[in-house]
Formats: structure tokens, C-alpha cells, sequence
């Protein structure tokens, strides 16, 4: 291998990057500085001082990124109303930018020649965090172990932890994948290879089981130009505002989710995520939306909103594409002014009543009652002139065929 002299990981303490630090010394003997980005992941970064340095590490840097990533990457996903494949609300697709952005400068800043991560060589995780050292230092080296080394699995890597006197959490018997921050815990891997599989209670970090729910409550979300601002009239920034809902939705068991999803590498996945707070955020930013914005906005945003999903999910978030895409959603998103009443129930969350002083809602118009604004008889002429190329269709259909066309029942 190549001569490396200093290398930062990208380090969580789990498994991979847990045996990472030792191989790259004995494969590249090189120093390695492990680097942990904060982007909500709680206690789970407390150990990870001493146990970076007992696994050879020379030193750890810790960066809180909390409200960075919810200000300028999760607002931006939660303006564009990105969800993968229906279910999927990116919570770690959008958290590898910001991570892989900090590791290059830190690189920059310490002098280093390389970076590396433990991502697998089936993930979609590699994609992310090697555009990402592209688009900020492409002078960088980006060192994947897992595409490089001769260990095939995870009972490989918990032998060689082993040998190399690595402590590690994981275990035969416990063996998945997770990832958590602010936006969401994820979990793959075990015996969730197994799509038929049910996920364990085990699993399940941020969120309480659905039957054990509290009584059904109602909580009350303030929007301030797509950003929210408060929780029942206390102010909160981002961050805080989603660790609060985490802790309050997931009580309620709100936000897990089991899925089978396409990798943009080319294979089915099935996973578990929990994401609480995104799930009520989302239901009320939706909700909040549908009352302020135009038909035709609104549905250019839902046009929109697949191809943004695809590109954070691939990748692509230093982009000009993406940074264009933003501007379009937040000027929708600076209407997006009011408040949102959410019920909180068991497994679930539904708004139940929205208000906003740019509301587009007209109760003088939208009443079934007597009204003294809206001309019914208006509408004989608008439908007139908006059917009237069906009409023209007709009547060319009609000339062709000598009589009224005789479509098949339920046809077109």
C-alpha cells in the first residue's frame, strides 16, 4: 500500500470504525485521528474519548454540529417534503454531508494526507461521504476499508477487535448496523437480512411501544417563514425543538418505520428507522403548507420533491442543482407562517386544526351555506371553456366513427 502518513476517520465507536483505527495502523502505519461530528446522537458519544485512544487512535475530535445540521440540512429536506420511496424520511442520508464536510476540513486543518470511513462496498453511506471530500478537498485520499481488506463480515471484524484487544458493544448475538441522530435511529443488519423477519423490541432506541402510549394529547407547532419555532409557546431552536419532539412523539410510539428499500447501488435493503420528531414536523409542515400555498405551487413542490429526495438519498448535496432546488423551496417556504394543532395518539400523529395570517383558506368562499361572493353560475362557464378541448376531441371522435364513441364500461 501507498506510503500515508496522518488519516481521519470518520469515527462513531461502533464495530467497523471500532477495528478501522488498528488495521489502517498496521496496513498503512500511519497516525490516525478519529473525528466524531455531534449531530444528536446523545450518550451514545460519551466513551468515545478513551475508547478511540485505546484503539490506537492519537487523538478524538468531538464537533458539535447539532443546530448547523438542523438548520441547514434537515430544514431543507422538511421544506422540500423529501420522503424516499414513500416511507423513508433521509435521516441518514441527509446527516453525511455535514459529517464528511468536517472530516475534510478537519483533515485540511491537521495536516493529513487521507481520510477514511467504514462504509461497506454494498452501501449507499460510500457514495455520500466521498462526494461530499470531492466537492471540499479533492486533494484528499479516501481510504474505504471495507473495499480493501480481506475480512468478508461482522464476525470477521468482532475476531479481529478481539485479537487486537479492541472493546466493542456489539456482539455475535447482536450484530446490526445503527446509526442515530437528531433526525433519526436506523438499524440494519442481524436478522434483519431476513425481509420476513419481524424487528425486536430490542431495536427500537427513540420511540416507547404503541400500546404503552400515554393518552392521546395535543400539542400545538409555530411556524415562523418554514422554520419551526416553538412547541406550545416555547421557544426553541431547531435542534432542540426536534430533540423535545423526539422525546414527546416517541413516547407514543410515533414514527417507526419497516422497509425494504432500492440502495442507488443497485440491491434491496430492508431496515428499521424511528423518527418521532420528523414524523410530527412533517405532518404539521404538510398540513401548515396545504392552507398557504396555490395549487399551482403546491403542486410544483410535489413535482419537485422526488427529484430533491433522489439527490440527497444519492449523494448529490454539494451540488448547484440542490443549492437551486433549496432557493425554490424556501421562498414557498417563506409563506409558511402559522400554527399547526397535532394529536398525538397511539403509533400515529394527525393535524387537527391550522391557522396562519397567510392563510388562502376563505370561509365566504368555501361555505355550503348562503353566500353573498361566489356566483354559482359562474361555473356553467368555466367548465364550458376548461372542457373544451375534451369537447373538440369528441366531436372529431364522433365525426369518425358516424356515431357517439362506445367506450368500454369504466374505460377511457
Amino acid at each position: 500500500m501507498s506510503k500515508v502518513k496522518k488519516v481521519v476517520l470518520a469515527y462513531s465507536g461502533g464495530l467497523d470504525t471500532s477495528a478501522i483505527i488498528p488495521w489502517l495502523r498496521e496496513n498503512y502505519q500511519c497516525e490516525v485521528i478519529a473525528y466524531a461530528a455531534d449531530v444528536g446522537q446523545g450518550e451514545e458519544l460519551d466513551p468515545l474519548h478513551e475508547k478511540a485512544k485505546q484503539s490506537g487512535a492519537s487523538k478524538l475530535i468531538i464537533k458539535d454540529l447539532k443546530e448547523e445540521f438542523a438548520r441547514d440540512y434537515v430544514l431543507p429536506c422538511l421544506r422540500a417534503g423529501a420522503i424516499y420511496e414513500g416511507k423513508y424520511l433521509l435521516g441518514t442520508s441527509v446527516a453525511r454531508p455535514i459529517i464528511a464536510k468536517y472530516q475534510a476540513l478537519i483533515a485540511l486543518e491537521e495536516g493529513a494526507d487521507a481520510v477514511a470511513h467504514g462504509c461497506t462496498g454494498k452501501g449507499n453511506d460510500q457514495v455520500r461521504f466521498e462526494l461530499a471530500v470531492r466537492s471540499i478537498a479533492p486533494q484528499l485520499r479516501i481510504i474505504a476499508p471495507w473495499r480493501e481488506w480481506t475480512m468478508k463480515s461482522r464476525e470477521d471484524l468482532l475476531a479481529y477487535c478481539a485479537k487486537h484487544n479492541v472493546a466493542v458493544t456489539a456482539s455475535a448475538k447482536k450484530i446490526y448496523s445503527m446509526d442515530r441522530n437528531l433526525w433519526h435511529q436506523s438499524v440494519e443488519g442481524g436478522t434483519l437480512e431476513d425481509p420476513w423477519q419481524s424487528p425486536s423490541e430490542d431495536m427500537y432506541v427513540l420511540t416507547k411501544p404503541p400500546k404503552d402510549a400515554p393518552e392521546p394529547r395535543e400539542i400545538v407547532i409555530s411556524f415562523q417563514e418554514g422554520v419551526p419555532t416553538a412547541v406550545d409557546g416555547q421557544a426553541m431552536t431547531p435542534a432542540k425543538l426536534i430533540l423535545f419532539l423526539n422525546g414527546t412523539a416517541g413516547r407514543y410510539g410515533i414514527g417507526r418505520v419497516d422497509i425494504v428499500e432500492s440502495r442507488l447501488v443497485g440491491m434491496k435493503s430492508h431496515g428499521v428507522y424511528e423518527a418521532p420528531a420528523a414524523t410530527v414536523l412533517r405532518e404539521a409542515y404538510e398540513d401548515l403548507a396545504r392552507l398557504v400555498l396555490d395549487r399551482e405551487s403546491l403542486w410544483l413542490r410535489e413535482t419537485l420533491g422526488p427529484t430533491y429526495t433522489r439527490m440527497v438519498y444519492d449523494g448529490r448535496w454539494f451540488t448547484v442543482t440542490r443549492e437551486a432546488m433549496d432557493a425554490f423551496f424556501a421562498t414557498l417556504g417563506a409563506k409558511v407562517t402559522g400554527e399547526v394543532r397535532v394529536r398525538l395518539d397511539r403509533g400515529y400523529c394527525v393535524a387537527v386544526g391550522r391557522r396562519s395570517p397567510n392563510s388562502l383558506y376563505d370561509p365566504e368562499l368555501a361555505t355550503f351555506g348562503e353566500d353573498a361572493v361566489y356566483r354559482q353560475k359562474d361555473a356553467e362557464g368555466f367548465i364550458r371553456l376548461f372542457g373544451l378541448p375534451i369537447e373538440v376531441e369528441g366531436r372529431v371522435r364522433r365525426r369518425k366513427l358516424g356515431s357517439a364513441p362506445n367506450f368500454p364500461e369504466g374505460g377511457s
